[in-house]
């Protein structure tokens, strides 16, 4: 398999401004895979240092945090040579080591001719809580699941991708290729992008391997929440995760916290949530019912939606079956369009078109009309909704467009990639590609 960030670790190599990387993200995302694949395409040398399998490297950071004293250890530890141009040094689940962390910052400082990445969850970073976290002497990277676009690298589609990564003007997909990227994305709905079930689905083809890779992801997830969250919000956290699924078949898909218990309240429940979002496990859209620049500042923080952080991962957690994807278009209708929507979310915050990988979506003021997400790109404000099926019509993106008059409208269905108007539809396979589709319709 490939993944996309393979590009960015290389201009991270190639900049005379290279400080020690910080690889972050969500349990079973791939940390580990990228770079050591990194390394090996792109170094000598390669020195990996797990403190998960290695616990007492965490002593070589106890006496002396400078970098010659470290690199000596290492070297005499891992019997290898460590050079600073040649050697790529990995520093694996660094959350482990508090003394580790905090060594980056000398790193940088003092022996900045090496090439150092550490690895970390999300969630171990966060509770991890180093003597001195090295702000503003690392820089960070964060990784998701695999996006559709990766998906189709890895199942031998790769000049499919390279075609929807060639589009330069809004017209229609050629039939052939539309009806079979349609298909392929259903197959990602139900296989997600965690990558050890995309190298499953790759490898075997059988829905019911990935499904069961699926679940023991989601089993680790739990056996997480019992090892590191605060006692006390153990049982709240196992609720809200398990409801994700219901609150997303909802026609608005709102969060609301009395649907979890009958006296459940957002005082209780908001540091669970605000642990499963630190962690990567889900992400927030806010609803603003004013859309003024910046958006983060019109946000009404208290009224979100909750979106899992993987397809795949909300297929095994709702217990979707596995055949389903066969019967025509029935999954994309699916808990009322829960699935694409998750889909939009996910490649929204994967794309970085979001500022902050932060989503927002826009109600009224009357609650009559919304639009599933806005974008921003540069001084401009687009709406985005989505549309499960093949229908077009759509009240609130003309209420949207009465009151804010934007320079597109955007949507995405399963409809072919066309313009009607201020209206652009994109084929909900091609939304990983809207960043440079809507970066020309606001030239």
């Amino acid at each position: 398999m490939n993944r996309d960030l393979l590009i960015d670790l290389v201009e991270w190599k190639n900049s005379e401004y290279r400080k020690p990387l910080l690889l972050r993200g969500a349990r079973q995302t791939g940390k580990t895979w990228l770079l050591k694949e990194f390394g090996r395409l792109q170094y000598k040398y390669l020195v990996y240092c797990n403190f998960e399998e290695d616990p007492l490297l965490d002593t070589f950071f106890e006496s002396s945090l400078h970098p010659e004293d470290i690199l000596q250890k290492l070297s005499v530890f891992k019997k290898a040579e460590i050079h600073p141009k040649d050697s790529f040094i990995i520093f694996d689940e660094i959350q482990l080591s508090k003394n580790a962390l905090t060594s980056l910052k000398y790193f940088s400082e003092e022996a900045p001719e090496y090439h150092i990445a550490a690895a970390g969850s999300l969630l171990g970073l966060k509770v991890s809580r180093p003597a001195s976290f090295p702000v503003g002497k690392v820089d960070i990277l964060d990784i998701h699941p695999m996006c559709f676009g990766e998906f189709l690298s890895a199942l031998g589609e790769q000049p499919l991708r390279d075609f929807l990564a060639s589009i330069a003007s809004i017209e229609p997909i050629p039939l052939p290729f539309h009806e079979k990227l349609i298909e392929l994305l259903k197959t990602f709905y139900i296989v997600g992008g965690m990558p050890e079930a995309v190298a499953r689905y790759a490898g075997a083809r059988s829905f019911e391997d990935v499904r069961k890779v699926l679940e023991n992801i989601l089993a680790l997830y739990k056996l997480d929440f019992a090892k590191h969250a605060p006692k006390e919000d153990i049982p709240r956290l196992s609720i809200i995760w398990d409801s994700i699924p219901a609150h997303l078949s909802r026609e608005n898909k709102k969060f609301i916290f009395s649907a979890l218990a009958p006296t459940a309240r957002s005082r209780s429940f908001e540091s669970a949530l605000q642990w499963l979002s630190d962690a990567g496990l889900i992400h927030r859209a806010y609803a603003l019912d004013h859309v003024e620049m910046p958006i983060a500042g019109f946000a009404e923080r208290n009224i979100f939606k909750v979106y899992a952080l993987d397809t795949g991962i909300l297929a095994a957690q709702a217990k979707i079956p596995v055949d389903l994807f066969v019967r025509a278009n029935e999954l994309f209708h699916t808990f009322h369009g829960a699935f694409v929507e998750n889909f939009v979310a996910q490649h929204l915050v994967n794309s970085r078109i979001c500022p902050d990988s932060t989503l927002h979506y826009w109600k009224s003021e009357s609650r009559k009309a919304e639009v599933d997400f806005l974008i921003q790109s540069g001084n401009e404000i687009l709406p985005l909704e989505v549309k499960a099926g093949i229908n077009p019509k759509s009240k609130s993106l003309q209420s949207y467009n009465e009151r804010y008059k934007p320079k597109a409208l955007l949507r995405t269905t399963l409809l072919n990639l066309m313009k009607n108007g201020p209206y652009i539809n994109i084929p909900l396979y091609a939304i990983g590609n809207l960043g440079p589709m809507v970066k020309s319709l606001v030239v």
